[in-house]
């Protein structure tokens, strides 16, 4: 075989295709083969891992509060120790996001592909409708403890459905719509700055992350836990939102919903218009921090040739037969 003929494949008998082309295909193929994968692998730890965390935190609520009443310190410690342990556990698979404000915001800041993100954001959605579920399926009922009892420690909502409104009830205040945006729009800054310090460029967690999240969530709970409940992810109030529908609740939790997605995207779309606003300020001065290096740079590298020009001259002017050709023609004259 000639070296022509080498850099040839037969594909059938009147047409060829170029080695390289073959292999460019190829290529393409298992690329693409592992992206899928990869996506696949992705979006079944952030349903898993959102699943695990709903689950958790809807289970405790329900029990633990309506049998010992609401518990910040309780909220906080469940709250930040599931989030953190599910980073750790599914993290390196998806990032561990866990929560659609924090995929938003990996998607805007470019840590996150689109489409993954919205597979994400669907698979933790779906995380929070089978805890859910699971939860009403586990939690024991009768005529004298119905399913209203366990939901109203479990779901997010303000005014008659926070979980501070019977003990406010006698001093005839109110948790109201005001103050629940206004905490879970705060708490929302908090872990979605967290997040994005977390992240690598490529979306995965940096060393520190479940720490930081953990932390970070646990705050988030204790700002939030008093007025709604702690939401903190439009997730985990969907989840148990829909199952609580009908069942009794002074106000439908699907009513409040709307609320609970909005101001944790509104705190993302903040923290991320932040960032862009501070990495452009950071690269500008860079650029000018370089130009101004290469300034230097090159008034440095002129200054030896300057310097070497005058001694030049001056080594002309001192050299002895400079010295004797001016006597020279000083005696002529």
């Amino acid at each position: 075989m000639t070296l022509e003929e080498s850099q040839y494949e037969t594909v059938t008998a009147d047409e060829t295709v170029p080695a390289d082309i073959m292999s460019e295909a190829s290529e393409e193929k298992s690329g693409s083969k592992s992206n899928l994968a990869t996506l696949l692998l992705g979006t079944a730890a952030e349903f898993l891992g959102s699943l695990l965390i709903f689950v958790s935190i809807y289970l405790i609520s329900a029990i633990s509060m309506t049998l010992y009443g609401p518990n910040v310190i309780l909220s906080s410690l469940t709250t930040g120790l599931a989030y953190a342990l599910m980073i750790v556990i599914f993290g390196r698979f998806s990032g561990g996001q866990f929560n659609p404000a924090v995929t938003l915001a990996a998607i805007l800041t470019g840590k996150t592909n689109i489409w993954n993100g919205i597979a994400y954001i669907v698979a933790q959605v779906l995380g929070g409708i089978v805890a859910g579920g699971i939860t009403i399926l586990v939690l024991p009922v009768s005529q004298t403890v119905p399913a209203q009892t366990w939901f109203a420690k479990a779901i997010n909502g303000f005014g008659s459905n926070s979980i501070s409104a019977a003990s406010l009830q006698n001093t005839r205040l109110n948790f109201g719509l005001l103050l629940a945006i206004i905490v879970e729009i705060i708490a929302g800054l908090i872990i979605t700055s967290a997040a994005l310090h977390s992240m690598d460029d490529d979306g995965k967690p940096t060393d520190t992350a479940a720490v930081v999240m953990g932390a970070a969530y646990a705050l988030g709970a204790a700002i939030t836990h008093p007025v709604t409940g702690a939401s903190l992810n439009p997730a985990r109030a969907t989840g148990i939102a829909i199952f609580a529908h009908g069942s009794g609740l002074p106000v439908d939790p699907l009513a409040q919903l709307l609320y609970f997605w909005i101001c944790p995207i509104f705190a993302a779309t903040i923290v991320v218009a932040i960032s862009m606003i501070g990495q452009t300020i950071e690269d500008r001065q860079s650029n000018e921090h370089q130009i101004d290096d290469d300034i230097f740079i090159e008034e440095t590298a002129k200054a030896p040739q300057t310097e070497a020009t005058d001694t030049d001259d001056a080594d002309v002017q001192n050299a002895p037969g400079a010295s004797l050709g001016a006597s020279a023609g000083d005696a002529l004259e």
